[in-house]
């Protein structure tokens, strides 16, 4: 390659000293050139010989390939002859043997998610009738069974709750007084009716307080309002499924409240899974929808007109159609109070006693609070029996 058609100093100003003797056309050398040239030059780094096609073989010492300039932003070329050529053109830095990009990842496309019941229904509808078995056998044999019952889940819901209290908040209801009195609330109820249930109330209230009195004063405020609060939303609600079975066809007014508040969950469940869209209370419970409360209404006034024309005396269709209403209201309202626990608790489930529903207070979270809406409407509509 002939250095001099691109105008460029000889060999010896570019690369450094040259053991080729003199070139015609190359500046003299000595003191007054270098001293000349220093002036306009920027020192350019050192770089090992290199063959001068360079080729690909190896000098032994480890020298790398000239494939371009020496950096980035300036060209292949001696700057201290910058104007004595103006012909002559900087070198393009080309790339030898680039390499290929990799394609980028593409980015995963998202699968279709399928709908779930969040749990195993398998279980949950085995357990579910399992329990109604017990709850329907013990109804038509013997009262006092089915009171039992209810009194021993009243218990089992008290102790659920308190020990969730106790281990999220740490709060601590007295169990002991609340079991005792929970229990006495249901007898009471279905003894001497709503009197009797007051009555017991009252003593069960009285009895956390003086309970708490035993232990140091530090967080008896908060521990005697949760016990008094326990003792309300449990026992206290379900005392009215007791008074129902007083009346002479109790045992068909249980079995009717039952009924209702089953088919009312179920329908929400249906046709929210289906259909539903529009969060009805996302803060509180974000798997409940709009559509689904609307289900819950259908299913539970159909239920109700049926029931109530042919399975409460003297019901009348019309009548049932209202009590469904009520039961669907009630029992979301109640299925949300306990969804807002246990948000404020922060956990999924008050028990794991029951595979496929969670706990027992799971299972009667809307049955208390619809409990006194049934037997209040059917007090109304066909009496006290």
């Amino acid at each position: 390659m002939n250095d001099s058609s691109w105008g460029a100093p000889p060999q010896a100003g570019y690369w450094g000293a040259s053991d080729q003797g003199p070139v015609q056309g190359a500046a003299p050398a000595g003191p007054a050139y270098d001293a000349h040239y220093a002036q306009q030059t920027r020192p350019m780094p050192i770089v090992p010989d290199v063959p001068e096609h360079g080729g690909d073989q190896d000098d032994g010492q480890g020298a790398a390939r000239l494939s371009g300039p020496l950096f980035r932003d300036e060209p292949f070329r001696d700057e201290t002859h910058r104007g004595e050529n103006p012909s002559a053109q900087p070198y393009a830095a080309v790339p030898q043997n680039p390499e290929p990009m990799p394609d980028a990842p593409q980015p995963a496309q998202p699968q279709p998610q399928k709908k779930t019941a969040g749990r195993d229904l398998g279980a949950a509808i085995g357990v579910g009738v399992g329990l109604g078995a017990v709850i329907v056998a013990s109804l038509f044999v013997v009262k006092a069974v089915f009171v039992g019952v209810v009194a021993v889940a009243v218990v089992v819901g008290l102790w659920e709750l308190t020990k969730r209290l106790e281990e999220r908040k740490g709060i601590k209801a007295p169990l002991v007084p609340l079991a005792i009195g929970g229990a006495a609330m249901v007898i009471a109820g279905y003894v001497r009716g709503a009197e009797g249930a007051w009555v017991a109330m009252a003593l069960t209230a009285l009895a956390v307080l003086v309970w708490r009195m035993t232990e140091p004063p530090e967080g008896y405020l908060k521990d005697v309002t949760a016990g008094l609060f326990a003792a309300f939303y449990v026992p206290f609600l379900a005392t009215f499924v007791a008074m129902m079975l007083m009346a002479d066809d109790g045992a068909w007014r249980v079995l009717v409240f039952l009924l209702l508040t089953v088919v009312s969950d179920t329908g929400a469940y249906a046709v929210g899974w289906r259909f539903g869209k529009n969060k009805l209370a996302p803060r509180i419970s974000p798997g409940k929808t709009r559509e689904g409360l609307l289900g819950a209404v259908a299913f539970a006034m159909v239920a109700g007109a049926l029931c109530m024309q042919f399975m409460i005396d003297d019901g009348i269709w019309w009548q049932g159609l209202l009590l469904g209403l009520a039961v669907a209201v009630s029992a979301t309202l109640g299925d949300l109070g306990e969804s807002m626990i246990k948000r404020d608790l922060g956990i999924k489930d008050m028990g794991t006693l029951l595979p496929g529903h969670g706990g027992i207070m799971d299972r009667l979270d809307s049955l208390l609070p619809t409990a006194p809406v049934v037997w209040l409407l059917l007090v109304i509509f066909v009496g006290s029996g």
